[in-house]
C-alpha cells in the first residue's frame, strides 16, 4: 500500500459509509471529491495554513478540480486519501491526489485541484506569500516527492 503512495507527504485513511453509495451499489462520484477534499484539508492543516490566514488574511480557494475513477469502490472498504503539490506558480498553486483502496490494493481514483491564493480582506486574488511557499517546498522535500515545477 505505501508503494501506491509513495511520493505523497498527506496520506489519510477514510472509512467508506454505507450510505455513500448510490442506487447502482457503488460509492456515489461526488464522494470521490469530499475525499480529495479532506487530503487537501489535512495538507493545508501541515502547513498551518489557518495561522498565515489569520495574519495576513491571505488563504486558498479552489479553482478547478477533476478526477479520474480508475475502479468503483463499495461498502466495506477504507481508502487511503493523499495530496501532494506538483506545480506552484505566482499566485496558484496545483494539487494532486489519489485514492487507494485497503480492500482490493488498488488505486481507486486520481485528480487535479487548482489553488489560488486569495485575500479574504481585500476580496481577491493575491501573490502567494513566501512562508507558503517555503512550506509547500518543505513539505514536499522531506516526502521526497517529484521535484515541484
Amino acid at each position: 500500500m505505501e508503494k501506491l503512495t509513495e511520493g505523497y507527504p498527506v496520506v489519510i485513511e477514510i472509512p467508506v459509509a454505507w450510505g455513500e453509495m448510490d442506487a447502482f451499489s457503488h460509492l456515489n462520484n461526488t464522494v470521490y471529491f469530499r475525499y480529495f477534499e479532506s487530503a487537501r484539508i489535512a495538507y493545508f492543516e501541515k502547513l498551518d495554513l489557518l495561522d498565515l490566514m489569520t495574519q495576513k488574511g491571505i488563504g486558498p480557494i479552489l479553482a478547478s478540480t477533476s478526477c479520474k475513477f480508475r475502479i468503483p469502490l463499495t461498502y466495506p472498504d477504507k481508502v487511503l486519501s493523499g495530496a501532494k503539490v506538483t506545480k506552484i506558480e505566482k499566485d496558484r498553486f496545483t494539487m494532486n491526489y489519489i485514492i487507494v483502496s485497503t480492500k482490493h490494493e488498488k488505486i481507486a481514483a486520481e485528480g487535479e485541484g487548482l489553488i489560488v491564493a486569495y485575500d479574504y480582506r481585500e476580496n481577491k486574488k493575491s501573490v502567494i506569500p513566501q512562508s507558503l511557499r517555503d512550506r509547500i517546498m518543505n513539505i514536499e522535500e522531506c516526502a521526497g516527492s517529484a521535484r515541484i515545477k
